[in-house]
């Protein structure tokens, strides 16, 4: 028996917008009734689109469709990071450092240390907060990342 791993994907809600039936190229296979335009877009290969579906792009730049329904049972954002965060992984990636030593306390610059190990306000350190944050941050260094908007 073949395993498989799912790799994170890029995909876009569709919202009927002429933007996206231009950016995707969709085929407007609707019909005429008398002055009513009744549109039935579809993608190449991939079948009729509905507003709310996911388009996904491939690696390749090929789309696919995903039914909302199925996306959001099989597939979760990005993690949002603070931008300290995301300037430790990028400096640990680009020095060939391992995600294991990445989030070895002794290594970590105190903004992020502070983030992930102290309850705000207080101070003091919060166990299953440091927990949560280090799994937190391992996916993120996995799966990728969107940086949180500055304050």
């Amino acid at each position: 028996m073949k395993f498989y791993r799912k790799q994170p994907i890029e995909a876009e809600q569709f919202d009927g917008s002429n933007e996206m039936v231009d950016k995707y190229e969709l085929i407007d296979a609707g019909t005429m009734l008398g002055t009513h335009h009744s549109p039935e877009l579809y993608l190449t290969g991939s079948g009729k689109v509905y507003v709310g579906d996911w388009i996904a792009t491939g690696i390749n730049g090929k789309h696919w469709l995903i039914t909302d329904g199925v996306f959001k049972k099989e597939y979760a954002e990005l993690p949002v990071v603070p931008k300290a965060v995301a300037d430790w992984i990028e400096k640990c990636k680009h020095d060939g450092t391992s995600v294991g030593d990445m989030l070895c306390s002794e290594r970590r610059p105190e903004k992020m240390r502070d983030w992930m190990a102290l309850t705000p306000g207080t101070y003091e350190f919060n166990q299953k907060k440091y927990t949560e944050c280090q799994n937190f941050v391992a996916r993120a260094w996995l799966d990728g990342y969107v940086v949180e908007e500055e304050k």
